[in-house]
């Protein structure tokens, strides 16, 4: 999805991703949900959901809200203290977007994700896998960084990365950072009076790095600069990203009606950055042997499923990338398995419908869904 009307992003959108930081949802002085903002917040998903809009929701707030409840200071956690905060404050945080959700009728799902989980292939598919479930059976999923295990030396650092992993990984058409400022200016405006708003940045430069600022709340972990790299991946992944004042009530519905924001731009599209992603990939951990029939389904844009295959060659594993030639030997695409080498072997020939026979299981229909196959 490219556009070029800012102020039509969200409407022109169909998988959307909203990161709300602490410092919107728990009230610094009380260490309480603000739920009146809440409640406001899930009317404007209410109101995306009635357009055939798909939500998902990246939420800190759990260590900040777990930690006044326990009665720890939120800025001297050790790290097991971090981390009881975030098993107690998740129970209440999740409860809370239960009620002011279930209002409208919709049902939420709770993931917490690690980095191994948008890092490792095969946890990254299954996690894909569990959000796109749950987006088709209508679900918004609220998603956090797992602090009850994750350690500081292997951790997203802020949830502005964890909400553009995510959207990187669902393939989100725009990524909306709701924060306590209203986008991007060229030098800290709460310093600097003088300093002036950027309403687009087409691309990432140096020059726009420089204008990053700090953060400066009491919840809040992540600044400007966070933002920044959290823009760099959504737009690598093809997704649209906007910084937007979350302070207000109904944020979502104040950027439809054209509030002062950020919007960064992707230049491809999310189907269009996950291709290249595929095509430009090195050292393929297999090779999979079609028959003429399957390579005329892929070169009509079709999946590739395991009556198809004749051989397999190499010792790959769920999520791997493998080359896909053709009777004659030919390299004709490229595409990630939906099953091991030892599993594929097992399915080769046989028709979908009797997977679950053979391996006991029931996976995929395809062995490489047309979504993750890319012609060479």
């Amino acid at each position: 999805m490219i556009v070029s009307d800012q102020t039509g992003l969200v409407s022109k959108s169909q998988r959307l991703i909203i990161k709300i930081g602490s410092a919107l949802l728990v009230d610094s002085d009380t260490g309480e949900i603000r739920y009146n903002w809440l409640e406001k917040l899930a009317d404007d998903i209410a109101n995306l959901r009635s357009r055939n809009k798909e939500v998902i929701i990246v939420s800190s707030g759990a260590v900040a809200f777990g930690s006044r409840h326990l009665g720890i200071h939120a800025k001297a956690l050790k790290l097991q203290e971090k981390q009881a905060a975030a098993a107690t404050g998740q129970i209440r945080l999740a409860h809370a977007y239960e009620n002011a959700l279930n209002k409208h009728g919709v049902t939420i799902a709770q993931i917490l994700l690690s980095p191994d989980d948008t890092e490792q292939r095969r946890r990254h598919l299954n996690a894909r896998a569990t959000i796109s479930t749950l987006l088709s059976l209508n679900v918004v999923p609220i998603i956090n960084e797992n602090d009850t295990v994750t350690t500081k030396e292997l951790r997203f650092g802020d949830n502005d990365r964890l909400g553009a992993r995510v959207a990187q990984m669902v393939s989100a058409d725009t990524l909306i950072l709701l924060s306590d400022v209203d986008g991007l200016y060229n030098r800290d405006p709460r310093l600097d009076k003088t300093a002036y708003h950027i309403p687009t940045v087409e691309k990432i430069t140096s020059e726009i790095e420089a204008m990053a600022g700090i953060a400066t709340t009491n919840y809040s972990s992540g600044g400007m600069i966070t933002k920044l790299a959290a823009a760099r991946i959504a737009n690598n992944a093809g997704c649209h990203m906007i910084i937007a004042n979350g302070t207000i009530f109904n944020p979502i519905k104040a950027i439809e009606n054209g509030a002062q924001s950020t919007w960064f731009q992707a230049n491809s599209t999310p189907h269009g950055a996950r291709k290249a992603w595929i095509a430009s990939a090195i050292n393929p951990s297999g090779s999979i042997f079609i028959d003429t029939g399957a390579a005329s389904a892929i070169f009509n844009g079709r999946s590739l499923l395991p009556a198809g295959v004749l051989e397999v060659s190499g010792d790959f594993e769920r999520g791997d990338l493998v080359k896909i030639l053709n009777q004659d030997e030919n390299e004709i695409a490229r595409g990630l398995v939906a099953y091991s080498a030892k599993d594929t072997l097992m399915i080769k020939g046989r028709r979908s419908m009797e997977i679950e026979d053979i391996l006991g299981y029931q996976g995929r229909d395809e062995l490489i869904h047309r979504d993750d196959l890319v012609l060479v």
